[in-house]
């Protein structure tokens, strides 16, 4: 049964050491990290991951985000070769999820990788999840803290309105700083595939891997779903408001709500200025807030993908896709 609410408290070393006791205890909680809030539980424990998936509505199929406090906590669950040490070395910690071979003496619960025979790891750069996982001792699953295919929360109140009732206790720590969730990059027999586009961008990553001697088949992350899921935030529905929404809006109807950026105004913007890291940062923000509107409908206006505008239209193409029934 659903609690009745959920408890909102502030970070500190005290409400940290609550946090890992509930976690120790097989229950899951909300935590910041640099991207998004995360839903954080032992992912060493079935049952808990099993309420992981509970209180999200997540589909099965989709596996979750392993959260680790460096590489060497990371090498104990994968395997590694040279391209991913150098992607590791040059990206952790930071917002940078790496798809590596799971090793059988690993003891992450089957439902984590959701049957699969890789583990999605990162090492977190926030205050508070890093503190967590100190705390706790133990690796970390954590996906985005919100029901299953909603708007991504990078405030506790994001949280609070997704899953009040549903998880025991928030950490508030204030907003995300990046905004976007995880690049993600698999490695695969010798070759490196960006699953999914994220604040490190396709050129950080050839750059970390020395574009001269390696290669990189970078995965396009379009409307299109791929064939298989193979990380998390690949489902063609994902990030989705409530509300329809329109991407590449020069401007707005009469029944929507704009969110403009650079030269196009709107009713909240991503940035007058142009700025795609601002943008990427107030993204999932301003989509919470016109699904409050008063308005049934939302219009976003055209963002170049360049940089990390890329993982931006990633997000919003995505959230744009109609939703398909679960079987």
């Amino acid at each position: 049964m659903d609690a009745p609410n959920t408890r909102i408290l502030p970070y500190n070393k005290h409400n940290i050491a609550e946090a890992a006791g509930l976690i120790a205890a097989g229950l899951c909680v909300a935590v910041p990290t640099e991207t998004v809030y995360g839903l954080a539980a032992d992912a060493t424990d079935g049952a808990a991951v099993a309420g992981v998936y509970a209180a999200k509505g997540r589909p099965s199929f989709n596996p979750l985000i392993v959260h680790v406090l460096d590489i060497a906590a990371a090498k104990k669950l994968a395997a590694f070769d040279a391209r991913a040490e150098a992607l590791a070395a040059a990206f952790w910690p930071g917002p940078l999820t790496l798809v590596l071979p799971l090793k059988p003496s690993s003891g992450i619960a089957s439902l984590v990788t959701a049957g699969l025979e890789t583990i999605a790891i990162r090492v977190p750069a926030h205050r508070a999840m890093r503190a967590l996982l100190e705390a706790c001792g133990k690796p970390l699953a954590a996906p985005s803290a919100n029901a299953s295919g909603t708007i991504s929360p990078t405030r506790v109140e994001h949280v609070a309105h997704s899953l009040d009732g549903r998880i025991a206790l928030i950490i508030d720590d204030g907003p995300t700083r990046q905004g976007i969730e995880s690049t993600i990059v698999r490695e695969v027999f010798g070759m490196t595939r960006i699953l999914r586009h994220g604040p490190i961008t396709g050129a950080q990553v050839l750059a970390a891997l020395s574009t001269g001697k390696r290669r990189v088949d970078r995965f396009d992350t379009g409307a299109d779903a791929p064939s298989a899921v193979e990380a998390p935030g690949q489902l063609a529905s994902h990030y989705a408001p409530r509300k329809p929404l329109r991407i590449d809006a020069p401007h707005p109807a009469e029944d929507e709500w704009m969110i403009g950026f650079g030269p196009t105004a709107g009713d909240d913007t991503l940035s007058a200025s142009g700025d795609l890291s601002e943008a990427a940062a107030r993204l999932f923000d301003l989509l919470h807030r016109a699904d409050a509107s008063d308005l049934p409908k939302i219009a976003v206006a055209p963002v170049p993908s360049d940089g990390i505008g890329e993982a931006i239209n990633d997000r919003l193409r995505r959230a744009a896709h109609p939703a398909e029934p679960l079987h």
